[in-house]
């Protein structure tokens, strides 16, 4: 049966590719995180191809068949060009991911690995390896920068390098078309501080907004763990059940290897303890029942299996209007400002629970200490003094149950 608008907009990923055939050799590539290209296979010198035409919806179901008639005639004149091997770059960049994949960190292997699923597959993935030219792949990456996304362009542009290096090493291909592309994409945007809320005040009004919005529940509770842990957004993204230890004095032990490691000395050190509030374990509760039998505590919304994407986080404040005043990482600073001011004697002891490299051997000779049942009172403060008003953490995966405050939305933005 051939396709329709209706049957396309009702399929959904299922962690795994599979395709969608319309007839005549085009068929819709579904990806395992979801992204969707318009595909057209046929034989040339008794030799299956396949032509990756487009990505939808942005090539609608009438272009890709007329893109696929078009192809087929070319195809038949001799103007598509037989490819010396079947290498495409999607066969190659998944070897090569596969290759990596043990000596990188799971969150960091699952980003490598989508970055490329939705940014060069649709684009050039079914193109031969050797026959890919450096316009193909600036095609691409000039859609990343035109939203915004300038430093996952450089990313994407790095990681395509390394496939086709992977590939000239097995002898796939000769050249590296990415090369030459470095000195024509868009600058990074300065660097400064990050963004983050300053007052005790501001931050109850976005977990409140957090709780009247309508995003997905476990982006909605993952954005309220990483709130009360102030972890970074990577290491909650991450989260495993097994790094958890709820039975009596409940904490995250947060191995060495996925925390900020910034000397050798802190290589060898002993997993990084994070007392749970009971607000933290409520949030832990309320994910159970989605992830409980997953690996990860906040799964990636594709698969089960792959770890949240931490732009989820950051996407959720920013369609709440906190754009240019407050990301994930913010709340680690918000947790340092608002705790210091109420408990001064205390510094050490919070940036302790941050985590942070001490600035001299003093410090360092007082951070060795733990200060357990201090570190959880200041924990358990932030919680009770940051959840006022807030809604029960089960709340955050049956919907929202009121409105959100009108007073949540940024009207100005603060690029401080």
């Amino acid at each position: 049966m051939p396709l329709t608008d209706a049957k396309i907009r009702a399929a959904k990923p299922n962690g795994k590719a599979f395709k969608m055939p319309d007839g005549g050799g085009l068929h819709l590539f579904m990806s395992p995180t979801g992204v969707r290209s318009w595909r057209y296979r046929y034989e040339r010198e008794g030799r299956e191809q396949t032509a990756v035409l487009g990505r939808y919806p942005e090539m609608s179901l009438a272009d890709a068949r007329r893109a696929r008639d078009d192809t087929r005639s070319q195809q038949r004149s001799g103007q598509v060009a037989a490819p010396a091997a079947s290498h495409t770059f999607e066969m190659v960049a998944r070897e090569w991911h596969d290759l990596n994949k043990p000596r990188w960190k799971p969150q960091h292997a699952a980003d490598v690995l989508e970055s490329l699923e939705e940014e060069a597959f649709p684009t050039f993935g079914g193109d031969p390896v050797d026959r890919i030219g450096g316009s193909r792949i600036l095609q691409a990456l000039r859609i990343m920068e035109q939203r915004g996304a300038v430093e996952t362009a450089r990313r994407v542009r790095q990681r395509c390098s390394a496939v086709f290096g992977y590939a000239i090493a097995k002898g796939w291909a000769s050249v590296d078309p990415t090369a030459g592309l470095k000195a024509a994409l868009a600058p990074l945007p300065p660097k400064g501080r990050r963004p983050a809320l300053s007052t005790l005040e501001e931050a109850r009004v976005l977990i409140q907004a957090i709780d009247g919005c309508t995003a997905k529940p476990i982006i909605r509770v993952a954005s309220r763990f990483i709130a009360l842990t102030a972890a970074r957004p990577g290491e909650v993204a991450g989260l495993r059940w097994d790094e958890l230890h709820l039975e009596g004095a409940a904490e995250w032990r947060l191995p060495p290897e996925r925390t900020k490691i910034v000397t050798e000395r802190a290589k060898a050190a002993s997993a990084h303890i994070i007392p749970l509030t009971p607000a933290a374990i409520a949030c832990l509760e309320a994910i159970r029942p989605l992830s409980g039998r997953a690996p990860f505590v906040f799964p990636n919304l594709r698969s089960m299996h792959r770890p949240m994407s931490e732009n989820a986080l950051g996407d959720l404040l920013e369609r709440l209007g906190y754009r240019g005043r407050h990301v994930p990482h913010g709340w680690r600073s918000t947790f340092s400002t608002v705790l210091n001011e109420r408990f001064p004697a205390d510094r050490q002891i919070i940036d302790l629970m941050l985590a942070h490299t001490p600035k001299d051997r003093v410090e360092a000779a007082y951070n060795r200490a733990q200060h357990t049942a201090r570190r959880r009172e200041l924990a358990e403060a932030w919680s009770d003094l940051l959840l006022e008003g807030a809604a029960p953490a089960a709340d955050l995966m049956t919907g929202p149950r009121r409105s959100p405050s009108k007073n949540y939305v940024v009207s100005s933005i603060n690029d401080t």
